[in-house]
């Protein structure tokens, strides 16, 4: 192991990446028969923990499977991942486990494959990201966090290759979410994201800017909204674990309002700076 390689873990052991194997059986691996989790983590403190675990959970009851550790079990395992005080996120994946043939039928009675690891946390563009819209071309389950994800590649191919950050799925006019991201408008001083459903990913940082937004005083509702109204926003804003709040300046090679972040995602933006800060003053008094 270098000094400079970190530590995974992996059914039980913990270990350098490049040690780290699966067998070629593994239903992940064949049929992306998993679910996986991202957590950020702010002076060695994970951010919502409690609602990650719970979203984990929901992901794999969605599946047909059980969390294989308690939630102090996951936490004692990303302690001795975390490596100082640096800005840096939680990537952990169930599998269904090894099958002794491949068969799309689910196995009866096999151990799942569980796979941690953390890493830094790169910084975000604070002078805003382009955006372009696609057509959505994902299944009909996209609250449950799998690891199948190879539409959502493709749809993010399609927007690098435009020359942007990110796609935004629309599907019969409405407006959904990002390809790794939920979406914010800004639509007459109003925040307004889609609501849950199985249509979008329920993001951890997306409920947590509606607290913020709603400790800020400012008015923030949940409902579907159209591609027009996309295109007319005062503000477009994407959210992630590891990204997030994104302010969208262009989209579809258009500028959106001054082509410069806007008001109320400074004020979010800010915010969310804060909720990080106690996040590191908590860890830093422990």
């Amino acid at each position: 192991m270098s000094s400079t390689e970190s530590l995974v873990y992996l059914n039980g052991q913990f270990l350098p990446l490049s040690e780290a194997k699966i067998p070629v059986l593994d239903r992940g691996f064949l049929f992306g028969d998993g679910v996986y989790e991202v957590i950020p983590v702010y002076g060695g403190h994970p951010l919502r923990l409690e609602e990650h675990l719970r979203r984990l959970k929901e992901s794999l009851a969605s599946i047909q499977m059980e969390s294989p550790l308690t939630d102090a079990e996951w936490a004692d395992i990303f302690d001795r991942l975390i490596t100082g005080p640096a800005d840096q996120s939680i990537y952990l994946q169930v599998t269904r486990g090894v099958a002794p043939k491949r068969d799309h039928a689910i196995p009866p009675g096999i151990k799942p494959t569980l796979f941690a690891m953390c890493t830094p946390i790169a910084p975000i563009p604070l002078d805003g990201i382009k955006a372009v819209t696609v057509d959505d071309i994902r299944w009909d389950r996209c609250n449950i966090k799998a690891i199948t994800l190879l539409a959502n590649v493709l749809l993010r191919q399609e927007a690098v290759e435009n020359g942007a950050s990110e796609a935004i799925l629309v599907r019969d006019n409405q407006v959904l979410e990002g390809a790794a991201s939920n979406i914010f408008i800004v639509q007459d001083g109003t925040l307004i994201t889609p609501p849950k459903g199985s249509e979008i990913l329920p993001g951890i940082t997306r409920d947590l800017v509606l607290e913020l937004a709603h400790e800020q005083g400012i008015p923030a509702i949940e409902r579907h909204f159209t591609l027009a109204e996309l295109k007319s926003a005062e503000e477009i804003w994407l959210t992630s674990s590891t990204r997030e709040i994104l302010a969208v300046v262009e989209l579809d090679g258009q500028p959106v309002s001054s082509g410069k972040p806007g008001p109320l995602w400074k004020i979010l933006q800010s915010a969310y700076q804060d909720y990080k800060q106690k996040l590191r003053n908590v860890s830093a008094d422990h």
